[in-house]
C-alpha cells in the first residue's frame, strides 16, 4: 500500500495484456477487456480457460507474469483502502464453522474499519439477518453464498467481483441475486461476474466477456453476438471432416465445431452446404440455420474452429486447463 486514496468513484476495470503461466501451462495469455461502471459484466468461459486466474489476478492474489489489472487506474496493492473500492466473492467456503454469521462479520468489519451498524445493514441487505445468530457450519451453501457476499458489502465498495455467486441459491435466492446485481450496478457501480449458469446471466448482464484458452474470443453486448448479418448453418452429418474438407475445396473456410459433433458453417447458405454435401457423398441428418442464444455462441466461441486443408482436415476443440 503506498497510502494514496484511489477511491476515486469511477470502478473501471482494466485487463491490460495480462499473462500467467504455471510451470509449462499458460492460464491465461495476452488478455486484455474493460469492464465499465454502471454495467453486469459476465465473464464466461469454459472450465480451465482461465477466469478464476484473472479475478485473482485483479485482487492481488497472485502476480501476473506480464501484464496487468487496474482498478480506479491502480492495482490492488496501490488502493489505500482496498475493501471500500472493491468487494470479492471467490469462494464461499472459507467460514469458521463454529462461529456465528454477525460474529463472523463483526470481526471483517474491525477489520477494515466500519462500524458494527454496517455488519446489520448487509445481514438485512442479503437477507440474513433471521439466522445472524446460527453457526456458520450449519448453513446450506446458498446461505454461506449469501454470507459472503455480505462480507464483500462491509465497506461499501463501488465494485464487485464475484465468482459463481449464484452456486447454491434456490430459484427464490437467485432472482433475488438477479435483482440486486442489476440494482447495484444501476447504481453506478460495477460488477464483474463469472457463471457457468449461461441462462441466468442471459437474463442478468448487461455485456459479456467470453476467454478460451486464456484468451477473449469476444467482449461485447449480449444483443450484439451473431448480428453481423452473416449466414451460419448447423449440420449433422455422417463425415464432418470429410464435409468440411469439401465445403474449403469451394472457398468456404469458416467452419466450426460445437462439442455435441455438428458444425456450424459461416457465410454459407442452407442450400449450399446441402448440395456440396450431396456431391461429396455425406449423409446428413440435420440441417437448419442456427438459433442466436447465448449458450449456442458460448459453445461456438470456446469450441475451437476447424483448418480445412486438403486433402486431410484437422480440427480442434477447447482443452481443460488450470484456472
Amino acid at each position: 500500500m503506498n497510502g494514496r486514496d484511489t477511491h476515486d468513484g469511477s470502478g473501471r476495470i482494466v485487463v491490460r495484456n495480462l499473462s500467467k503461466r504455471f510451470g509449462t501451462v499458460d492460464a491465461v495469455r495476452d488478455l486484455s477487456f474493460t469492464v465499465e461502471p454502471g454495467q453486469v459484466t459476465g465473464f464466461l468461459g469454459p472450465n480451465g480457460a482461465g477466469k478464476t486466474t484473472t479475478l485473482r489476478a485483479a485482487l492481488g492474489l497472485i502476480t501476473p507474469t506480464d501484464g496487468e489489472v487496474t482498478i480506479n487506474g491502480v492495482r490492488y496493492d496501490q488502493l489505500a483502502q482496498p475493501a471500500r473500492v472493491i468487494g470479492a466473492v471467490l469462494d464461499s467456503q472459507g467460514f469458521h464453522r463454529s462461529r456465528r454469521a454477525r460474529a463472523h462479520l463483526r470481526i471483517y468489519a474491525a477489520a477494515i474499519g466500519v462500524p458494527d451498524q454496517r455488519v446489520e445493514e448487509v445481514l438485512a441487505l442479503v437477507g440474513l439477518l433471521d439466522a445472524a445468530e446460527r453457526k456458520v457450519g450449519g448453513f446450506s451453501l446458498g446461505m454461506r453464498q449469501r454470507l459472503a457476499l455480505a462480507t464483500a458489502l462491509l465497506g461499501d465498495p463501488k465494485v464487485l467481483v464475484l465468482d459463481e455467486p449464484g452456486s447454491g441459491l434456490d430459484p427464490q435466492g437467485v432472482a433475488w441475486l438477479r435483482g440486486f446485481l442489476r440494482s447495484f450496478a444501476a447504481d453506478g457501480r460495477t460488477v464483474l461476474m463469472s457463471s457457468h449458469q449461461l441462462a441466468e446471466i442471459a437474463q442478468t448482464v448487461d455485456q459479456v466477456v467470453i476467454i478460451s484458452r486464456g484468451t477473449r474470443v469476444y467482449q461485447g453486448r449480449l444483443d450484439q453476438l451473431n448480428t453481423d448479418g452473416t449466414d451460419r448453418v448447423q449440420v449433422r452429418c455422417a463425415h464432418p471432416t470429410k464435409l468440411a474438407t469439401a465445403l474449403a475445396e469451394r472457398g468456404i473456410t469458416d467452419i466450426r465445431s460445437i462439442p455435441d459433433g455438428s458444425l456450424v458453417v459461416v457465410n454459407a447458405s442452407a442450400t449450399t452446404v446441402g448440395d456440396v454435401a450431396l456431391a461429396a457423398g455425406v449423409a446428413i441428418y440435420g440441417l437448419a440455420h442456427q438459433h442466436t442464444d447465448l449458450e449456442r455462441q458460448f459453445l461456438e466461441l470456446t469450441a475451437g474452429q476447424y483448418q480445412p486443408t486438403t486433402p486431410e482436415v484437422t480440427f480442434q476443440i477447447a482443452q481443460e486447463k488450470p484456472s
